[in-house]
């Protein structure tokens, strides 16, 4: 009976380690595939959002691959650019040197939804005005208005939705 007794203890003891290890194997797994897929959405959904600004692309419905459009429409950047009224509307942008600096996030393989704090800056357009328009705004704006205006650096709180397994920008405040 000693030796029985012994013996379930030791098979049960082992499975309960076996389970926690693969429990938090499957905790990390899944931690690692969100924060993967929500670094990804940020950094190529504010970089589109971006170009879409500074008129690199001119399809407004791209975005809508990274935000949701209660998002894009509550954006006064993408607003006015959607108007004709954006900063950039009269030079030719070629490039950017988009970076995204991302906070700490956690976010657990059941949550739909997470908080991120980012902060985004574009230290370099590449670009120059436009050629009918070149006088009009130097004459406007001064010599140094050959070149694209600098990015706002800008520091928001995100918030991201999972819908139909895919994370998505639901708010964009700024900070």
């Amino acid at each position: 009976m000693k030796y029985l007794r012994r013996g379930i203890w030791f098979v049960a003891s082992r499975l309960l380690l076996i389970c926690l290890i693969l429990g938090l194997m499957i905790t990390v797994f899944y931690y690692a595939m969100n924060l993967t897929n929500i670094q990804i959405i940020l950094k190529d959904g504010m970089a589109g959002r971006a170009k879409y600004v500074m008129g690199i692309t001119d399809n407004r419905n791209d975005l809508g691959k990274y935000f949701q459009t209660s998002c894009t429409d509550k954006d006064e950047l993408v607003q006015a650019t959607a108007e004709g009224n954006s900063p950039y509307a009269d030079y030719n942008v070629r490039g950017i040197d988009h970076r995204l600096e991302m906070g700490f996030m956690w976010v657990w393989p059941w949550e739909n939804t997470v908080r991120v704090d980012i902060s985004e800056r574009i230290p370099r357009i590449d670009g120059r005005v436009k050629g009918l328009k070149a006088d009009e705004v130097v004459a406007k704006n001064g010599q140094n208005a050959v070149y694209p205006p600098e990015w706002q650096d800008a520091s928001y709180s995100v918030l991201l939705v999972r819908e139909n397994g895919q994370w998505k920008i639901k708010t964009l405040t700024e900070k």
